[in-house]
């Protein structure tokens, strides 16, 4: 360990995170390394175990020429001697999932996720679009998107799953709530959240104090929960929450969670009760704002308490499209259609 950090009940074992590409050895036979993104979270944490007679890896970063080179780089350099025989994806979002087709079609690896994980993937690799669709055009409206913002979607070229995920060959192999797994000379019982991305796997481990949480927990950040055309009435919020209370059973304080983003730390149960407290504290200051009708684009200042800015744009609608959902859902709101098709919240009473 280089030093530590103690941040309101949250440890930070290690102060600062390896450089792209480097590792850091967290436990016997666990390795972290970060990988790059282009986005303002600019980086995934990703993990190879020790095996033994080869490596396994968690997560994989976006399938992209600079993410393929440092993998190359790694393989040939410190996971050199050893193949990498297993992928585990702890869900489906690009930055975790993307080059896990590289894997299997190069490597030859066992790719291992939840059904629902897979499912995702697959299917989202099909569904090239060079406009956007008649339902996402309407779900945006739906949400009371700013003029300006829809406008140049509805021109652009939508974001496309397959443009940072490499394509997967058929075969998988199925993890699900209650199984265990040996991964780095470590059996971890898997646990499976949902919120930030339906049946997300976490792994528990038996013999030591180390939790794999992907992006189900993460140190100084709240994952995205958000509501997409393709269930445009869901009720995400609710998975999260059942999921936050159910995982924070099994925390204890000396628990070493390598998450996906950020630091890794200590002091989970902590962390689990601020992430809770921290979504019921937004939905009690989004029912109080709904005095008079909003549509979901309105509702950033209570839920955020800062400033939305451009690139943020997108992934706060879908959050807060989540946190009326979730209001309307358990009948604290009201709602009804604007004449441009927004939908408008109202606290009843």
């Amino acid at each position: 360990m280089d030093g530590s950090q103690t941040t309101e009940g949250i440890r930070y074992p290690w102060a600062t995170p390896p450089d792209f590409g480097e590792y850091f050895e967290v436990a016997e036979g666990v390795l972290w390394i970060r990988l790059p993104l282009p986005m303002k979270l600019d980086h995934v944490n990703v993990y190879a175990l020790d095996d033994g007679d080869s490596w396994t890896i968690i997560d994989t970063g976006f399938a992209s020429n600079k993410t393929r080179g440092i993998w190359t780089s790694l393989i040939d350099g410190p996971l050199a001697g050893k193949p990498v025989r297993r992928v585990i994806v702890t869900h489906h979002h690009p930055d975790h999932v993307g080059l896990a087709g590289w894997f299997q079609s190069q490597h030859g690896v066992e790719l291992v996720t939840t059904r629902t994980a897979w499912l995702f993937a697959r299917m989202l690799l099909l569904d090239e679009q060079t406009a956007p669709t008649e339902e996402t055009i309407a779900f945006y409206k739906s949400a009371g998107m700013d003029a300006g913002v829809l406008a140049k979607r509805i021109t652009d070229r939508p974001f496309n799953y397959a443009d940072i995920v490499a394509p997967m060959p058929l075969g998988f192999t199925c993890i699900m709530q209650g199984d265990s797994i040996k991964i780095g000379g470590r059996t971890w019982d898997v646990h499976v959240g949902n919120g930030h991305a339906p049946e997300h796997a976490t792994f528990w481990s038996r013999d030591d104090n180390l939790v794999l949480s992907g992006d189900q927990i993460l140190s100084s950040i709240s994952p995205n929960i958000g509501v997409y055309a393709t269930e445009p009435n869901a009720d995400p919020l609710a998975g999260w929450l059942e999921a936050c209370e159910r995982l924070s059973l099994l925390a204890r304080p000396d628990q070493v969670v390598l998450g996906g983003h950020k630091l890794p730390f200590t002091g989970l149960p902590f962390r689990m009760r601020q992430l809770i407290d921290n979504h019921h504290g937004a939905l009690v200051r989004l029912v109080d704002f709904l005095e008079t009708p909003k549509a979901a684009s309105e509702c950033f200042a209570p839920l955020f308490k800062r400033k939305i800015g451009e690139g943020e744009y997108g992934l706060a609608l879908v959050e807060a499209v989540a946190h009326v959902n979730h209001l309307f859902h358990t009948g604290q709101v009201n709602r009804s259609r604007r004449d441009d098709g927004a939908w408008l919240y109202q606290r009843k009473g």
